[in-house]
């Protein structure tokens, strides 16, 4: 097959191409760095003359211009498998909604699901040699999404990285319907929240004492995953592994200062394996052609029964907040979506199953309202509405500035104290009362 010649029969414009966006269409959007840009230009030309067109994506990184003509309601609905401070804003809209799924069933349930997926338009890398079209760090569900939709749309940015994999990490130009070769951006970076506080490196020093040589890491994002990265990073810790939902920048100077080499693991043996990387060009640059690191589909990465086969998995997530029963919310704001379920309790089990494994739920034990109002991350209940993203029976470690406790099995007074015992000291007496008042309190163990 000639490649050259079939990538000239199928390349197009952006305005072409987006002609099959019909009223009532489903559009598969990319996943976050993969989102397209060319097409969304175009399509956003587009769009005020449809009714009813549907999007599905997730972790945006820039506000698309589908979002930013008249009245978008009224012509489309965004629908998030994660969300991001972007999409929040959209919900607020009217036009944007939350798709609560396992972010690991998301392979399965394109491939199973009789919903309709009409079009799939993303970014990629340019076509190599022998036709294949890389998905760029955003492996995690897009060949599932290929393999069920009517039409495929790829924009070609030489300026995604070419992110090596074992499997469906890329599309052949064969099931390729149209080309769309884009400006060629830069890919959109995302932080990880900022320097890291002294809070999150009190929290990251418990958790660093807790790992051994030769185990195998999985980080969040976010400041207290980041310094815990940091302090791996310039400790003397050594034969480390990576098996990942999301690849951060803390992999990178991880990676660099010597730490990883993945040689004690029993599955992807020296390679760091991840489903999608997001963050600073530094990132990029790494994952670029680079054997050492693997991209994979979500279904493999977040798969319990891989994670539990590598010994001594560490799990490192954050989490909004927790209640004296162990009940875990690391995506609302009460009944204010902020990201999602993603992977979080896939490894959170995972890494209880692997032999010698460890999962750890950090976070501050305090935030400050906009008011200035200091208020507890450890409550009596969560608050109403509040989604419980890890369920009681299944958290493990819980880590606050003020400690790290093992919470599994403990019964509920146990985990009352537990929890009360790592919490500000400010708050310590009034959630000792709730406790008591809910009947979770030994009387014994007043204070």
């Amino acid at each position: 097959m000639d490649y050259k010649t079939l990538y000239s029969q199928k390349l197009t414009t952006a305005d072409e191409a987006v002609k099959v966006v019909k009223s009532g269409s489903w559009v598969d959007y990319g996943w976050t760095v993969g989102t397209p840009v060319a097409l969304d230009v175009a399509l956003a030309k587009r769009l005020p003359e449809l009714t009813d067109v549907n999007f599905r994506g997730g972790i945006l990184c820039w506000v698309p211009e589908i979002f930013k003509i008249d009245n978008p309601a009224e012509h489309m609905t965004w629908n998030s498998w994660h969300m991001s401070g972007i999409e929040r804003k959209a919900v607020a809209q009217g036009f944007a909604f939350y798709a609560p799924i396992r972010y690991s069933e998301l392979p399965r349930y394109y491939r199973d699901s009789k919903t309709p997926s009409n079009i799939a338009m993303f970014q990629v890398s340019p076509m190599d040699e022998h036709g294949n079209f890389n998905f760029g760090p955003n492996a995690s569900h897009m060949a599932a999404c290929c393999e069920t939709a009517d039409t495929i749309i790829v924009e070609v940015n030489e300026n995604m990285p070419r992110c090596l994999g074992g499997f469906e990490e890329s599309i052949h130009i064969s099931k390729v319907d149209m080309i769309v070769e884009g400006d060629n951006p830069s890919i959109a970076e995302l932080g990880g929240g900022g320097a890291a506080t002294e809070v999150d490196q009190a929290v990251a020093k418990y958790i660093v004492n807790e790992i051994p040589d030769g185990a195998c890491l999985q980080l969040g994002i976010g400041g207290m995953p980041n310094a815990v990265g940091s302090l791996i990073a310039e400790s003397d810790l050594k034969d480390l592994g990576v098996h990942t939902e999301m690849y951060v920048d803390a992999f990178v100077d991880i990676a660099k200062a010597g730490k990883i080499t993945g040689l004690k693991k029993s599955i992807d043996k020296g390679r760091q394996v991840y489903a999608f990387g997001a963050g600073t060009k530094k990132l990029y640059d790494y994952l670029d052609n680079n054997p050492a690191c693997m991209s994979a589909p979500v279904n493999y990465t977040n798969d319990i029964r891989q994670i539990s086969a590598l010994d001594n998995f560490m799990s490192i997530n954050n989490a909004v907040d927790i209640d004296l029963f162990g009940q875990v919310n690391a995506e609302s704001a009460g009944i204010r979506q902020i990201s999602g379920a993603g992977g979080q309790l896939d490894f959170v089990l995972g890494a209880y199953l692997s032999n010698g494994g460890k999962s750890f739920i950090c976070m501050s034990s305090t935030f400050t309202t906009k008011d200035g109002i200091v208020q507890s991350r450890i409550k009596p209940t969560l608050d109403n509405g509040s989604i419980v993203t890890d369920t009681r029976a299944n958290v493990h470690y819980f880590v606050t500035e003020y400690g790290i406790v093992n919470l599994k099995g403990l019964s509920s007074w146990q985990k009352a104290e537990a929890l009360i015992s790592v919490a500000h000291p400010d708050f310590r007496d009034e959630l000792i009362k709730e406790a008591d008042k809910m009947h979770i309190w030994r009387r014994s163990n007043k204070r």
